[in-house]
């Protein structure tokens, strides 16, 4: 491989000597002017990796040269030396994006650092990373073997997507593989444990986790008590655990996180059953009986989730909370400006809700549309795109006109979605519904082992439409397919991200709350 080009650039250079003999014995080809014109005449010449750039050299001034440098070659790293420590030098050398600064007299380990912070870090990053996993791999594993309960998979679950991100940063593909399949190991495991003990969550809520239902309760009415300032409860639609951290990153700038946890979803993950269950504050079968003109079933006909402000009322008068709120739902980037501009008139409500369906429609777009497909092919692609959106979004600038105006801010989500690998054969008639990770309906036939079954929907507090109604959810990375068409079926939605069904990446979704800095 090639050695590493260091330029240096001093008008003092001959008493660097020893700095640069230093470097060439750790392998480093080190070239050395002593102005900034030289410097660039060089830099027209030569493949230089980093330069070393002297702030106080006669002709032209080290911060007139690092413009230069960074108009003429933008992505190279430069290292700004200087003997003032005058605050605006510093700042105008930031300004220009130097990579670092230094304040004569360096001593060469400094400079050395400094060379492998700014070009070493990736490779460093990456042997840590896969260091690191390798010891906790063996941990997680072990974990998995014990039974653990439902706050212990939550933290188990951060610790996967704590080391799924760490790994996707080092760009280490061989620790990849591994991680993969602990994570595989880690569904299948969660889905025994779900199956093992979703029935009693829904009979015994004194023994259950946070879930959709009275996630509202617990983590927003406290909110609207607590003081007089004004909160807003934002739900991103199919938003998962990693997907929120990457957008974390974003959100510190201007905001304080007070409290960062996952909660369950119920069943199935989708929209219709989870999203109407925290707004309404009760399970879908009780839903039904209370306000049976407003709940729709799979198989009725128009939307599913068109009375959630009707619901929000009706759960904070239950709460003795007779207060205006107002609700919102997003569903393209031209509504999301017109709640922006009417931003400040919320200021006057306690509580503002707002939905932005944004991720849900491009997990959808993703299945359907080919270039969206291909820009998000897998998890570390999908949180990309995610993040790219929301950097340019009317939702990022909804989060900062909240923080500038001292708003208050509760994130959550009605459920996650699943990367989708292998096919499980599925046959009902033709009223059984369209998602692929869960189906209901009469005469389903289905590989047990790949399904939860639950033959009485009352079990699980869903809607029981007919005597001989159940619902099948997907464990694992399973999605159904019908035998007719078979193998254009799969190929089609295989390596899409679908919602319905059980898994970690469905079942334990973000709820964050924020206080402006």
């Amino acid at each position: 491989m090639e050695a590493i080009t260091i330029l240096w650039a001093d008008d003092e250079i001959d008493l660097l000597k020893p700095h640069i003999l230093f470097l060439e014995e750790k392998g480093y080809r080190v070239l050395s002017t002593q102005s900034g014109d030289e410097a660039l005449d060089v830099l027209e010449e030569e493949r230089v990796d980093i330069v070393f750039l002297d702030e106080n050299m006669p002709g032209l001034s080290g911060l007139e040269t690092l413009e230069i440098m960074k108009e003429k070659f933008p992505s190279l790293p430069v290292i700004m030396i200087t003997k003032s420590e005058e605050e605006y030098i510093m700042e105008e050398a930031i300004g220009a994006k130097i990579s670092d600064y230094l304040i004569k007299p360096v001593n060469p380990k400094q400079i050395l650092l400094s060379v492998k912070k700014n070009l070493d870090t990736t490779r460093l990053v990456s042997e840590k990373a896969t260091s690191n996993y390798q010891k906790e791999f063996r941990e997680i594993g072990m974990m998995l073997n014990d039974h653990l309960d439902e706050v212990e998979w939550v933290d188990l679950y951060k610790k996967l997507v704590y080391w799924e991100l760490e790994l996707d940063r080092s760009k280490e593909s061989g620790m990849d593989e591994v991680f993969q399949m602990q994570k595989t190991e880690a569904n299948a495991q969660f889905g025994k444990f779900v199956e093992r003990n979703y029935v009693d969550w829904l009979n015994h809520p004194e023994d259950a986790p946070t879930m959709s239902h009275n996630l509202f309760a617990k983590h927003v009415i406290p909110e609207i008590k607590n003081d007089d300032t004004p909160v807003f409860f934002m739900v991103i639609d199919n938003l998962r655990y990693d997907q929120w951290k990457t957008l974390r990153s974003i959100l510190v700038q201007d905001y304080w996180i007070e409290e960062e946890d996952a909660f369950y979803s119920i069943l199935p993950t989708t929209t219709q059953y989870s999203r109407n269950a925290i707004f309404a504050g009760m399970m879908p079968s009780e839903i039904e009986r209370r306000y049976p003109d407003k709940w729709v079933n799979d198989e009725d006909e128009g939307g599913r989730n068109l009375s959630e402000k009707f619901y929000i009322g009706e759960q904070l008068k239950r709460n003795g909370l007779d207060i205006k709120f107002s609700y919102n739902k997003v569903l393209n980037e031209s509504y999301g400006n017109k709640v922006l501009r009417e931003l400040p008139g919320m200021f006057n409500n306690p509580l503002n809700v707002i939905v932005y369906n944004f991720v849900d429609m491009l997990s959808h777009a993703r299945t359907d549309i080919q270039i969206i497909k291909e820009l998000a092919s897998d998890e570390s692609a999908y949180r990309s795109v995610v993040k790219s959106w929301f950097e340019h979004s009317s939702l990022l600038s909804i989060f900062k006109e909240i923080a500038a105006r001292g708003g208050k801010v509760v994130i959550a989500t009605d459920h996650g979605s699943i990367r989708v690998k292998e096919p499980s054969k599925i046959v009902g008639d033709k009223d059984v519904n369209a998602n692929l990770r869960y189906k209901q309906g009469k005469s389903l036939d289905y590989n047990a082992k790949d399904v939860l079954a639950v033959k009485n929907p009352g079990d699980i507090h869903l809607p029981k439409v007919n005597v001989s109604q159940s619902f099948v959810f997907a464990k694992d990375d399973k999605f159904f397919a019908y035998p007719n068409n078979y193998n254009h079926y799969v190929k089609y939605y295989k390596d899409t991200f679908q919602h319905g069904g059980i898994s970690l990446e469905e079942m334990l979704i973000p709820i964050v709350k924020l206080s402006p800095r």
